[in-house]
């Protein structure tokens, strides 16, 4: 059963140590896993999920801890399993602009998530056609190229924010609806010149 903790703030992260810290596709998926479902796991549950040994996957907790961006959170037994948390809901990344070399590790971050976005493309376009036809039906890629001031924008993201807050995995995980599914809904905002 996942610890519901929905009055933690996201984490933010700003300066170059922890954001190259986090720059690794498998606390990427750590850190994404125990702040989306609010959980709490141990290495060797965790392992499975980034398909890393528990040796590997604890060493990744160990780092991410050292960083802030997850804990120790209370055993659930008899106290020899160490159990892992997220200290926040999310994370927000904003590197220090007037510092070159947390802006570079912000990219690097950010190339990595990237990557992994793409991957994610790739693989539903590779089993698209063995989906159902509503999960067909209901996914969607879309672009489209808008004329907003600064301010419009800002709006706009708030507005898709609050649009895709009541289906977050977080709130609904324990009492889904009938065939619900976890997807993934990405979306990138900044000006194309």
């Amino acid at each position: 059963m996942a610890e519901q903790e929905t009055n933690r703030a996201d984490v933010r992260v700003t300066d170059a140590r922890t954001l190259r810290a986090l720059a690794h596709p498998a606390r990427i998926e750590i850190v994404e896993h125990l702040s989306v479902t609010g959980s709490t796991v141990t290495a060797t549950e965790c392992a499975g999920l980034v398909g890393l040994s528990p040796s590997a996957t604890s060493y990744h907790l160990r780092e991410l801890a050292k960083y802030g961006l997850v804990e120790q959170a209370p055993s659930q037994g008899d106290g020899r399993e160490r159990r892992w948390r997220s200290t926040g809901n999310g994370l927000w990344i904003a590197s220090d602009t007037n510092q070159p070399e947390a802006v570079a590790a912000e990219r690097a971050l950010i190339d990595v998530y990237l990557t992994r976005d793409q991957q994610r493309v790739h693989q539903w376009l590779d089993r698209q056609h063995q989906e159902p036809e509503e999960w067909r039906e209901a996914s969607a890629m879309m672009g489209q190229q808008l004329l907003v001031t600064a301010e419009e924008m800002t709006r706009l993201s708030a507005q898709v924010r609050e649009l895709l807050e009541p289906y977050r995995v977080r709130e609904r995980q324990e009492d889904p609806p009938a065939g619900a599914r976890k997807v993934v809904v990405q979306y990138t905002a900044f000006p194309m010149d």
